[in-house]
């Protein structure tokens, strides 16, 4: 029943704040920041009709008025709107391309300046972190990423792709390395039913990349990989 529920609450608040997120969109004068805002409130009030308790740790790690690159474990379909909803910044996931074409949340996303990447294609997935790149640099704001690729199958942290994460070095922005409990037991992958649990976000200390270089990437993916773990085993 808590599944069904589950489905009917976000398609209902996917309508109506993917229609804010449209018609707000040309009166949106900071190139995607409202816009975020309005996500960061769909995400929240998901999480309020559906009466699931949050609790988020080591936000004092970090300076609000700073962009960072958030990486994370991912184990549920919860995870996005989980960090989306209650991290305090004006963020930016990299989302893959299928999300791109639903209706309403597709098209939010693209209203908002969110990212899609075709993790089919190599090449093409290469283009997009180098748009992402330039987009940064432009327009400064944080990034969520889950250097995983796809979610768990069995609720441990598997091994990080580099992609993403060299964002890093090319931009010297801080990573940020998370560790997300309780998504997996209330809904993971292969769930069929939703279970209420209390979703922790465990926040990190930001690793500085201003002295890694390109040949550096898989050092940088091994450090954030071992940090996430950390947190996630020393948390739990």
């Amino acid at each position: 029943m808590y599944f069904i529920w589950l489905f009917i609450v976000t398609a209902f608040w996917t309508i109506i704040f993917g229609i804010a997120v449209i018609l707000a969109s040309p009166f949106d004068f900071r190139k995607g920041e409202i816009l975020g805002y309005i996500v960061r409130c769909w995400a929240k009030t998901i999480f309020k009709t559906m009466g699931i308790e949050t609790k988020i740790t080591g936000l004092e790690n970090l300076e609000i008025s700073k962009n960072y690159i958030f990486a994370s474990n991912h184990a549920s379909s919860l995870d996005i709107p989980l960090l989306l909803g209650f991290l305090p910044f004006w963020i930016v996931p990299i989302s893959k391309i299928e999300l791109k074409w639903i209706p309403f949340l597709g098209w939010a996303m693209q209203a908002a300046g969110h990212v899609f990447v075709d993790r089919r294609d190599h090449d093409r997935s290469m283009l997009s972190i180098e748009k992402i790149n330039k987009s940064l640099l432009k327009t400064p704001r944080s990034i969520l990423i889950f250097p995983e690729g796809s979610r768990t199958n069995d609720g441990g942290v598997k091994q990080f792709k580099s992609g993403g994460l060299s964002l890093g070095i090319s931009t010297k922005m801080p990573i940020v390395p998370i560790a997300i409990d309780g998504t997996f037991e209330s809904l993971n992958k292969n769930s069929t039913k939703f279970i209420k649990k209390l979703l922790i976000i465990n926040i990190g200390c930001p690793i500085i990349t201003k002295t890694f270089k390109d040949e550096d990437r898989k050092k940088l993916t091994k450090i954030v990989y071992d940090e996430v773990k950390k947190i996630k085993y020393e948390c739990t």
